[in-house]
C-alpha cells in the first residue's frame, strides 16, 4: 500500500481548477474519515473579484495578497500543529505559484518569485493529494449554477489556462502520492457513494501515481 498510516491519520489535500468541486470533497471526505478540515481563505483577498473582471490591471494584487493570506494562514496552523492528526485541506501551498504562471507577465512573475522566496517558510507536505480533473465546459456550468457574484466574470478562456497549468503541474508531480480523480461523470456532491468508492479507490493504490474514473 502507498498509504501506510490510516487515512484519519492523514494530511489529504483536494486540489483542482476553480468550480471542479474541491469544498465539496473535502467536507465529505472529512467527515467520512472523522478528520478535520483546513479551507483556502478566498473570499478574504480583496482584489478576487476586480481580478476576474480585468485580470491584466489586478494580477499581481491578487496574487500577492494570496501568497501574503496563504503564508499567515498555514504557518499559524502548523504552530498549533494541526497537521499531527487527520486532515483534509482543499488546496496544497504549491497553487500559488502555479496560478501565478497564469495570471502574470513574466516581468511581474520574477517579482512574485523574488517577493515569495524573502516571506518562504517550511510548510507541511500532505500525505496525499487528490487531483479532481474535469472539462472546462463541464466546471463552467458548475460555476454557473452556483451562482457566485465574484466568480461571474471568470471566462472560459482563463479557466482552459486554469486547467492547463494544473494538468502540467502533476504531470511532473513528484513529492507526494497522487491521485489523479476525472469527475465529469462522478459528482461528489450528489452521489452519496462516491466518496465511499473514493475511500476504497485511495486504499488499493499501489504506486505513487494513479488515476481513477469510475464511470459505473
Amino acid at each position: 500500500m502507498v498509504i501506510e498510516q490510516p487515512l484519519n491519520r492523514c494530511h489529504i489535500a483536494v486540489e483542482g481548477a476553480i468550480g471542479v468541486g474541491k469544498t465539496t470533497l473535502t467536507t465529505r471526505l472529512a467527515d467520512r474519515l472523522g478528520s478535520d478540515t483546513f479551507f483556502e481563505q478566498v473570499d478574504d483577498n480583496p482584489f478576487i473579484e476586480l481580478f476576474y473582471k480585468d485580470p491584466s490591471r489586478h494580477a499581481l494584487a491578487v496574487q500577492l495578497s494570496f501568497l501574503f493570506s496563504r503564508l499567515k494562514h498555514w504557518q499559524s496552523l502548523h504552530q498549533q500543529n494541526l497537521f499531527a492528526s487527520g486532515v483534509v485541506s482543499d488546496y496544497i501551498f504549491a497553487k500559488d505559484r502555479l496560478f501565478a504562471t497564469v495570471t502574470l507577465s513574466d516581468e511581474e512573475l520574477a517579482l512574485y518569485d523574488q517577493v515569495a522566496r524573502l516571506v518562504s517558510i517550511d510548510v507541511p507536505k500532505p500525505d496525499l493529494v487528490v487531483y479532481l480533473q474535469s472539462d472546462a465546459s463541464i466546471i463552467m456550468e458548475r460555476i454557473r449554477s452556483r451562482n457566485r457574484a465574484m466568480e461571474q466574470g471568470i471566462k472560459a478562456d482563463y479557466l482552459r489556462d486554469v486547467i492547463a497549468a494544473y494538468d502540467r503541474f502533476f504531470f511532473h508531480y513528484q513529492e507526494t502520492p497522487l491521485l489523479i480523480v476525472q469527475t465529469d461523470r462522478l459528482n461528489f456532491a450528489e452521489d452519496e457513494t462516491a466518496v465511499d468508492s473514493l475511500i476504497e479507490r485511495i486504499g488499493s493504490m499501489q504506486s505513487r501515481t494513479e488515476f481513477w474514473a469510475d464511470y459505473s
